[in-house]
């Protein structure tokens, strides 16, 4: 969802869209849920191989092996559920939707699955502007939360529903504010991340939401999502300083994780500074990372390195990387307009 891709930005419908100059890591995305195993250890295998090349970024040779244990055992919800989730990252929603549902209807009582489904019907809803489609999103994101009330990923995605959606398919700020408090007291540094979300898209205050990052940023957590939201976050915000030091305090501990090379690069691009490594490191995140809903994506990468390219006078490779960035994701604005600007100077 967000996430991403960030936590990337799913409902068109409910707000203009972040530029994809700051692509947020997905959120959605962000954290899994387990999912039980069952009982077919040739399956069981097979399962776990699907998770590694799914892992990899080998969506297509997730599903034939996903294929293959399913006509070994089809009453394993699991399956479905990966099948589910390799069709997401393809951007297949439909089909993503039905397998999902394959997954439920065998197991139901898993709270993740109905978490994912709620994605997939919203990033479906997106891409065909339907508020029918939306609507279904917040069920499952409800139904996720009903099962599991730690499940803090379904927390922050019904979240970000109620904040963004119109409140014709259920966008509702007092039940994002809600979320928001439950989560702080699940997890107080998720909660301020999810409360810089509500201050900034509710409430419109990104001084308070600056605070909320600072505070989470504090508490020293162990995990990368929060360092590299509130990077994404200070960038935006053009406070570089502070988006420095959220991507240093995170290569202390992450240094070899690719996503701090893509926020370092992208620093060095906002202040134009260091592009030759900046440019090194962009090529490499393509070169050596798949390209997931829960990272930040090739479009983003493709697209910062057409505005190194710009800032160094190079026209027509940065007009090559924007072009690309459009193929990939058709609805990058910041490519679209930058791309337009080029060639609007070359008539």
């Amino acid at each position: 969802m967000r996430r991403t891709g960030s936590r990337g930005a799913m409902w068109a419908l409910a707000t203009a869209v972040l530029a994809a100059v700051l692509i947020a890591p997905a959120s959605n995305a962000r954290r899994r849920a387990a999912i039980p195993a069952n009982g077919n250890i040739d399956v069981r295998g097979l399962i776990d191989a699907a998770r590694q090349q799914f892992d990899h970024g080998q969506y297509g040779a997730a599903m034939s092996t996903l294929e293959s244990a399913q006509s070994q055992n089809p009453a394993i919800a699991e399956i479905y559920f990966w099948m589910g989730r390799a069709l997401f990252e393809i951007h297949d929603f439909g089909s993503a939707i039905l397998q999902f549902q394959k997954a439920i209807s065998l197991n139901g009582s898993v709270s993740a699955y109905h978490d994912w489904l709620g994605r997939a019907f919203g990033s479906k809803a997106d891409k065909e502007k339907s508020f029918f489609v939306a609507r279904n999103a917040k069920g499952q994101f409800e139904a996720a939360v009903k099962l599991d009330p730690s499940n803090v990923a379904a927390r922050r995605d019904l979240a970000d529903y109620c904040m963004q959606a119109p409140w014709i398919v259920g966008g509702n700020k007092e039940e994002a504010l809600a979320q928001v408090n439950a989560i702080a007291a699940i997890n107080p540094v998720e909660g301020h991340l999810v409360g810089a979300e509500y201050d900034v898209t509710v409430l419109k205050d990104p001084q308070k939401a600056q605070s909320e990052y600072q505070q989470a940023l504090a508490a020293k957590p162990d995990g990368v999502e929060p360092y590299l939201e509130a990077a994404a976050f200070f960038g935006r915000q053009g406070e570089l300083p502070q988006m420095k030091a959220a991507i240093d305090a995170l290569a202390d501990g992450h240094g070899n994780d690719p996503r701090v090379s893509f926020y370092r690069a992208m620093y060095n691009v906002l202040t134009n500074a260091n592009l030759d490594n900046a440019e090194e490191e962009l090529k490499s995140y393509l070169a050596s990372t798949p390209d997931r809903s829960d990272w930040p994506s090739h479009a983003s990468a493709r697209d910062w390195l057409g505005r190194l390219y710009q800032q160094q006078g190079k026209s027509v490779e940065a007009a090559e990387q924007f072009r690309a960035a459009l193929q990939l994701d058709p609805q990058n604005q910041d490519a679209k307009t930058r791309l337009q600007q080029l060639e609007n100077t070359v008539r």
